[in-house]
């Protein structure tokens, strides 16, 4: 319950209390004060098995400690329903990001290209094709014709 309170705090504490009640009336306080606790504990308890009796044996292995949002979580990702150990285990980061990067490196245009393949990789800065910005796609339309204008939807400045 006081785990975090040190000796240095607990001689302060007993400094203080023997300051304010005295020497003569310190042991009558402490079980007073000890006596209120255990009604406390009592009671608490008490309610907590009143509730256990109303929610009914469905809720029979209920802790009131689950109601702790870590608690709750903790509980339920360490249970694991969804089988998500086995897919965070079967998935290698660094491998994955391997791959992604030789396959980056084997698309660059200013790498080598990749030994095995009959040519070198196509230049894709240069524009082999058509230019389609300058004919305004002309050559994507059926017989020549310039795509309908795009309409845009109205500019709402009150939404954004």
């Amino acid at each position: 319950m006081f785990g975090d309170i040190g000796g240095l705090e607990v001689l302060t504490l007993a400094i203080i209390a023997v300051l304010i009640f005295g020497p003569d009336k310190l042991p009558k306080v402490i079980q007073d004060v000890a006596g209120f606790i255990r009604k406390i504990r009592a009671f608490s308890d008490s309610a907590k098995q009143d509730i256990r009796e109303e929610l009914g044996p469905e809720f029979k292995d209920f802790e009131f400690e689950d109601l702790n949002p870590k608690t709750f979580i903790r509980k339920q990702l360490d249970s694991d329903e969804l089988g998500l150990k086995e897919i965070r285990n079967g998935f290698d980061l660094k491998k994955e990001m391997a791959e992604v990067t030789d396959a980056a490196h084997s698309l660059d245009p200013k790498s080598p290209a990749p030994s095995g393949s009959s040519g070198s990789a196509p230049d894709l800065t240069k524009g082999s094709g058509p230019d389609l910005r300058k004919s305004g796609g002309a050559d994507l339309q059926k017989g020549g014709q310039k795509p309908a204008a795009i309409e845009h939807p109205p500019f709402d400045s009150d939404a954004t």
